[in-house]
């Protein structure tokens, strides 16, 4: 730690005391919401901003885009927050049929199941009398024995996300965010280029503003993260406008 400044230092202490180690273990086994919610923006952003400019492109008005946009706007949000409770649902179906096995194993062949925790922990480094005392600790809950063999045997997370909690924060975020890029629209007496032009800036902030707030990976910045984010989303809404003029050009449409 001696590139760490005396600030960082203390702050790194108070977050590890005993206390603050154990809110934070609690806090995490908290169904967290934040993925659903940028999956759910950053969806709902491309797909309108990818209408907006697939109907620039195709030199069609802007009362098209308008219409377009929101009609894909809550179309597509639903679709996509059905989809995203089946695939949490399939979670749970699947933890509750592999819990089910894992306990009908304990009751047919509780010795063959310590020892896949045995080995399980031998993995781990523990060995002699630690390596037993663990196997003993773990076994004697069968709570606790299932949830281990759960998630080291078959990775399983430990949080439980709830289906319809999912559902709905992906819809809320894929129609909060997709719809920014359709306020454009809402301003009287602008051109279509100038309505399209304040539609890609509204999508380029709120890009911008999901890579910031979903987190880093380790050496990024949120300014950086925020910028590989739009990036994403521009090359969607510039692919879609590329399709839209091709089109328009092949087919002598507008």
């Amino acid at each position: 730690m001696s590139d760490w400044d005396e600030q960082d230092r203390r702050a790194l202490h108070a977050s590890h005391t005993p206390a603050a180690v154990a809110r934070r273990l609690d806090g995490n086994t908290t169904p967290r919401s934040t993925g659903d919610a940028v999956l759910g923006g950053i969806d709902g952003c491309v797909t309108t901003l990818a209408v907006v400019a697939g109907v620039y492109g195709a030199g069609m008005s802007a009362t098209a885009a308008f219409v377009l946009g929101c009609a894909n706007l809550f179309a597509d949000g639903f679709s996509m927050a059905v989809s995203n409770y089946e695939a949490v649902r399939t979670e749970h179906d699947r933890r509750a049929r592999l819990r089910e096995i894992e306990q009908r194993h304990i009751d047919a062949v509780p010795e063959g199941e310590r020892e896949e925790i045995r080995q399980i922990f031998r993995g781990k480094g523990f060995e002699g009398e630690t390596l037993e005392r663990v196997v003993d600790v773990i076994t004697r809950d069968r709570e606790v024995w299932v949830e281990t063999m759960l998630t080291e045997e078959y990775g399983l997370q430990r949080e439980d996300r709830h289906p319809l909690r999912a559902a709905l924060v992906t819809f809320g975020a894929f129609v909060a965010v997709g719809a920014a890029p359709l306020l454009a629209f809402l301003i009287p007496a602008i051109t279509v280029g100038t309505r399209f032009a304040v539609s890609a800036a509204l999508g380029a902030a709120m890009f911008f503003a999901i890579g910031m707030l979903k987190g880093t990976r380790p050496g990024e910045t949120r300014v950086g993260a925020g910028f590989k984010t739009l990036l994403t989303g521009g090359a969607a809404a510039s692919l879609a406008f590329a399709v839209g003029r091709g089109l328009n050009a092949l087919m002598g449409v507008g």
